[in-house]
């Protein structure tokens, strides 16, 4: 059984990596072929495709299959499930009365 932490890793395992920070910039621009990304990154189908598949298994990415080559986009369901959740574990969760708990 996958838990949420283990789903909300995968979100910030796809933004912890210099590579993958490149392509999402990359693909703010609009869908991307795989081929695109390779000349653009000078790096190899290999890589690509490992690093594709992280993103989209966060859901920040989402694919397209025509012909051979894949195609990539921002999700945009996916980027604002992100930014909620960033935006949830980043926050402070005072309690009922404004103040954190405490073993007194």
């Amino acid at each position: 059984m996958v838990t949420d932490h283990q789903k909300h890793a995968k979100v910030f395992r796809a933004l912890c990596d210099p590579k993958r920070l490149a392509i999402l910039e990359l693909l703010r621009s609009g869908e991307k072929c795989a081929c695109v990304l390779m000349d653009r990154l000078e790096m190899g189908q290999s890589a690509v495709s490992y690093h594709m598949k992280i993103l989209c298994e966060s859901g920040i990415v989402a694919s397209r299959q025509e012909g051979k080559w894949t195609h990539y986009r921002l999700s945009d369901t996916g980027r604002g499930a992100a930014a909620e959740l960033l935006m949830k574990l980043t926050t402070p969760d005072l309690g009922p009365s404004g103040e954190e708990d405490c073993c007194r």
